[in-house]
């Protein structure tokens, strides 16, 4: 999934040419932009003290999935759209991009929501309204709103503040980290499989979401001084320290809070966790940290995924008025989409459904952009051992979050699976029917 590249795009602009350490920035900034602050109560809820290791294992099939896009990027440098590579790997049927595409865009609405939602919860608990389900929805109405309208009105946060935000997240987040440590208590951690084994492989599927927006990178494979060296050492190197940050605050969190204080804390744990390390103090700074972070992934992915949309409104794969502009050219169709159906979303789901669906949908997104890469290896060189590893451990991750939800919610599981369903119908009619146009 393809959105925020905001520093991307603002080096597109100014014609700078990118290196190892941008490239880092970009894709840390981009997976560290609401996850963590969503999912660590619901990875502490389903493996207990073996939380950290759940992010350890997503961090592993992250670098699997990274595998992928590095090879694709460095053969086919244009924008790095998933769909696109899977245009080069389907060539005679392009139902199968539409599709990939469309499941691309269903991803958005689930981090809008999940971003929405956790803005929600952290802005209630700042207020001291954690217990209002009321307030948690009203705060996730209003910060869509917000930046439905800025994107509307065709104003875009400027590169420099996007960059503060991203950098100072990092750094709180980092010496928080440091702090803390130091206050862990490692009987907590006593027996480490409390919950088995299992578990902790599927809160690791769960929570994969955290681990998404490290193909922001690939988005600057044009700008980037030397790709071939860089930007294999950037997605690894970002998945690497994204998920060592991820560990780290998941050993704090077991290390010096009850289960039953982590688990009652869910849609806010980082902030609970905060305050026995930092005090009051650190509650409220782990809070705004958490409120830039999401309000500025809604912001970034608002308009990244608006645009888009429309592009391919352009090409026939969505309706064509999604790509109707205002006089500011901006997609005021499509931004009204995907604010409809991730305040939908965010007002009807709770975070766990919210993050089940959104890793899910990463990983189908994923598991295509392995598919592709497989199908062509011959051009990407990639390891045809090593390529089928990643694919396959996306598809069992898959696959147990899939088991998971019919164990314990089939409801969810067959609405999600009949959303994918009506979804790939759609984009295979208007494929079809563009097909037929141009011939």
């Amino acid at each position: 999934m393809l959105f925020k590249d905001r520093n991307a795009k603002i080096h597109r602009l100014y014609k700078e040419k990118l290196g190892l350490k941008e490239l880092i920035a970009i894709g840390v900034g981009g997976m560290i932009g609401g996850g963590i602050f969503s999912v660590l109560g619901i990875a502490v809820g389903l493996a207990g003290n073996g939380a950290p290791i759940s992010f350890i294992v997503d961090m592993l099939i992250a670098l699997a999935a990274g595998y992928h896009y590095v090879k694709l990027c460095l053969t086919f440098r244009d924008d790095g759209a998933s769909y696109t590579y899977l245009k080069r790997a389907f060539p005679d049927k392009p139902f199968i991009s539409s599709v990939e595409g469309w499941v691309v865009i269903l991803g958005y609405i689930g981090t809008l929501a999940l971003y929405s939602f956790t803005f929600g919860a952290y802005g209630a608990d700042l207020l001291g309204y954690s217990s209002s389900n009321l307030v948690r929805i009203s705060l996730s109405v209003l910060v869509l709103l917000f930046f439905y309208y800025i994107n509307v009105r065709g104003v875009r946060s400027s590169g420099v503040t996007e960059d503060i935000i991203v950098y100072l997240k990092i750094i709180i987040l980092s010496l928080f980290a440091i702090i803390g440590l130091s206050r862990v208590d490692v009987h907590r951690f006593v027996p480490l499989m409390n919950k088995g084994v299992v578990p902790v492989f599927l809160g690791a599927a769960v929570i994969f979401v955290a681990y998404e927006g490290f193909q922001l990178i690939t988005n600057a494979v044009v700008e980037t001084e030397n790709p071939d060296r860089d930007i294999p050492w950037g997605i690894y190197g970002s998945i690497m320290i994204t998920g060592l940050i991820y560990f780290l605050l998941a050993v704090i969190a077991v290390g010096t809070l009850s289960y039953q204080q982590i688990v009652a804390a869910k849609e806010y744990a980082l902030a609970v966790v905060a305050q026995p390390v930092l005090g009051v103090f650190g509650r409220v700074l782990i809070g705004i940290a958490a409120l830039m972070a999401t309000s500025s992934a809604v912001n970034s992915t608002m308009f990244g995924a608006s645009r888009m949309m429309a592009e391919m409104g352009e090409q026939g794969i969505m309706p064509r008025f999604l790509s109707n502009r205002n006089e500011k050219l901006v997609p005021v169709a499509a931004l009204t989409i995907l604010f409809l159906f991730a305040l939908l979303f965010s007002m009807m789901g709770s975070l766990s459904i919210i993050a089940e669906f959104s890793s899910l949908t990463f990983l189908t997104v994923s598991i295509g952009v392995s598919i592709a890469n497989v199908k062509l290896r011959r051009k990407t060189h990639a390891h045809i051992g090593v390529a089928l590893a990643g694919l396959i451990l996306m598809i069992v991750t898959s696959a147990t979050i899939v088991g998971y939800l019919l164990k314990t919610k089939p409801e969810e599981i067959f609405t999600i699976i009949g959303l994918y369903a009506v979804v790939s119908i759609i984009a295979i009619l208007y494929t079809e029917k563009t097909v037929k146009i141009r011939q």
